[in-house]
């Protein structure tokens, strides 16, 4: 499996593309990068045309020339669908920042999409950790966002309970992710526009899943009980919000169950893909 590159909109996009069949759309989470998709890519390419792709601004994606809020980004996703040829309703998983954007893609155009896969996701309650809070604001959060190898894996650390995760390739590649001379203007955008030192607030979350309800589409909404990012307990408000999704927790994994979780996860989404509700 190798990157890809196209031009969107007049914008670099890097992408990954496997197998054939029903496409799927994988979306990572705030400033990481497709590589949290690596896992699922090799699971699922037997049976789906798997894409993931470095949203805006992340990863080594060229960033929009707009701020880095929510549409902006489910814009630019649908950008890249018409690009790649996927011409039908799409299965999209979002981790994290990605399952927002999701969502804000199928709201936005429904006929997009085919089911929704929401992995540990944003969206679903106030709390998420205190660094991320900590971000939107000036000027400490610009101190905070100067990279450093420290920096880097304290990052990785926070994403898994199982700590043989945190390799030194990771910790290599969130330093280099950070150090990309736009990431930390994107990274604060996106912040800003999802919340601040109180955490997320709730206009946008509860606009954004009054409208989720009401989509005629699977949903699969995923936790990790160890999640250290967005705790658990929203996944108890996505089964209050989202009264027609299947759930699914992940015991002893943390924020990124379709890397720590990876066999696990790739047999519910599949589940999913095969047999809709």
């Amino acid at each position: 499996m190798s990157d890809s590159w196209l031009t969107v909109a007049g914008r670099r996009v890097r992408y990954r593309v496997d197998g054939a069949g029903p496409p799927v759309v994988l979306l990572h989470g705030i400033g990481r990068s497709l590589e949290d998709w690596a896992e699922q890519h090799d699971l699922l390419r037997d049976r789906f045309r798997v894409h993931s792709l470095d949203l805006p601004g992340y990863g080594r994606s060229a960033p929009l020339p707009v701020p880095h809020t929510l549409p902006a980004l489910a814009d630019a996703v649908a950008r890249f669908c018409d690009e790649v040829g996927i011409t039908g309703p799409a299965h999209l998983a979002g981790n994290s920042l990605g399952g927002a954007v999701a969502m804000q893609l199928a709201v936005r155009d429904p006929a997009r999409v085919a089911s929704l896969v929401l992995v540990n996701s944003a969206g679903f309650g106030r709390e998420v950790a205190l660094a991320l809070r900590i971000l939107a604001i000036r000027p400490l959060g610009w101190m905070l966002l100067r990279p450093s190898r420290l920096a880097a894996r304290r990052v990785t650390r926070s994403l898994f309970h199982d700590p043989t995760h945190v390799t030194e390739a990771r910790v290599a590649h969130a330093l280099a992710l950070a150090r990309e001379p736009h990431a930390a203007r994107v990274m604060r955008e996106t912040l800003r526009s999802l919340g601040g030192v109180r955490g997320v607030h709730p206009q946008w979350r509860t606009a954004l899943l009054d409208a989720v309800a009401a989509l005629p589409v699977p949903v699969l909404v995923t936790w990790g009980d160890r999640d250290l990012i967005l705790p658990v307990t929203h996944l108890a408000a996505a089964r209050a919000r989202l009264p027609h999704a299947r759930t699914h927790l992940f015991r002893g994994c943390g924020h990124l169950p379709q890397v720590e979780c990876a066999e696990e996860f790739s047999r519910i989404v599949t589940d999913l893909w095969a047999t809709p509700d």
